[in-house]
């Protein structure tokens, strides 16, 4: 409070300089003298009460923007986390898929007959296709769960931020 009464005062004197260095130029015509007018204690208790609601704003203002540069590391840190793990799990697929068709190829050049290659053929391509629905089912599962984790602090920042304005 003390330094919204020293805000207030400093207000009042800059005023009152601000007062004087107009009218000094028409000191010298006496017809355009200006009266001296005392500020009444209601305008610097009005300044002092501005003053203090303006401190109080910016601190609100402030708060709010530590929170949301918060929130944002946080989703940013979460989501890279979140990235990483699907590209490491992507990768790990590819290999395993690459590894399973130089498999098949050295099966098949040892096969005998083109019946057991087709045999092989059959059973690789089933094979194959199994494992390419649960890898993309776990793939589409760990996107997910990037997701909400990654929108899980967003929701709760605008969920505090609509309870704190209710």
């Amino acid at each position: 409070m003390a330094e919204a009464k020293r805000a207030a005062k400093t207000a009042a004197n800059t005023f009152t300089q601000a007062s004087e260095a107009f009218t000094a130029p028409f000191a010298q015509f006496p017809q355009f003298e200006f009266p001296r007018i005392e500020l009444p204690g209601a305008y610097r208790e009005l300044a002092e009460k501005g003053i203090a609601q303006a401190k109080q704003n910016y601190e609100r203002v402030k708060a709010t923007a530590e929170e949301a540069s918060e929130l944002i590391e946080t989703t940013f840190t979460t989501a890279v986390r979140g990235a990483s793990e699907y590209n490491l799990k992507l990768i790990e697929t590819l290999r395993d898929n690459t590894n399973a068709n130089f498999d098949f190829a050295r099966d098949l050049f040892a096969v005998k007959s083109a019946s057991e290659a087709v045999e092989l053929s059959s059973a690789h391509a089933r094979k194959a296709f199994e494992t390419l629905a649960t890898q993309s089912k776990e793939l589409a599962s760990l996107a997910q769960k990037v997701s909400n984790d990654t929108a899980e602090p967003i929701k709760a920042g605008i969920n505090k931020a609509f309870r704190a304005v209710a």
